[in-house]
């Protein structure tokens, strides 16, 4: 991970937070390459690395998760984000190739996004901005799909049986002025 990509993450670190999720850094680095690297971070910008980092110096783990690709190094790492839930199961997996640095608030909706689906046993659609309609699943029986029909036809929230639309429960911006901007996170003082 590059330094401003630490940078980052540390500030938005707060903001993961509030979703319950909690960063983790993996490099194949050693862990006095880190602590200096987090040290010369810290010295130059005043940031403190927030979230820990795993020295994987064999790459062991960087391999299982299919970190490293041999078509471009064989021992650099590509840009990868995981999110992985409570139960220890990837439920996202985002790569950047090694010139293109992570977009922190798409990180953060789609993060919201996987909580919000989950709770409200819904699907969210393309462009979701977090606490717009979602999808709702699709009925399971005929009646269903007649109530659905109906339903669509009195409340305008959909275009047929297999795509109508739902506010989410429970659903909250992280903050009112953020956007899917990076600069945003990016220039929020924390």
């Amino acid at each position: 991970m590059c330094t401003t990509e630490m940078i980052a993450f540390s500030k938005a670190n707060p903001y993961f937070e509030r979703l319950n999720a909690c960063l983790l850094g993996l490099s194949v680095d050693s862990n006095s390459s880190h602590l200096a690297w987090a040290y010369d971070i810290y010295c130059k910008t005043g940031i403190r690395i927030p979230f820990p980092i795993i020295a994987d110096r064999n790459g062991e783990i960087s391999r299982k998760y299919g970190m490293i690709s041999n078509e471009v190094s064989t021992t650099e790492t590509v840009r990868n984000v995981y999110i992985i839930d409570d139960k220890g199961i990837v439920r996202l997996i985002l790569v950047y190739p090694m010139n293109v640095g992570r977009c922190i608030p798409e990180i953060l909706r789609a993060l919201q996004a996987l909580q919000i689906a989950d709770e409200n046993k819904g699907s969210t659609p393309a462009n979701w901005v977090p606490c717009e309609p979602m999808v709702v699943a699709p009925p399971q029986t005929f009646e269903e799909l007649l109530q659905r029909n109906e339903s669509i036809t009195q409340n305008r929230n959909g275009m047929s049986w297999y795509l109508s639309f739902k506010n989410p429960q429970n659903c909250n911006v992280i903050d009112k002025n953020d956007s899917c901007d990076c600069k945003r996170i990016e220039e929020n003082k924390e």
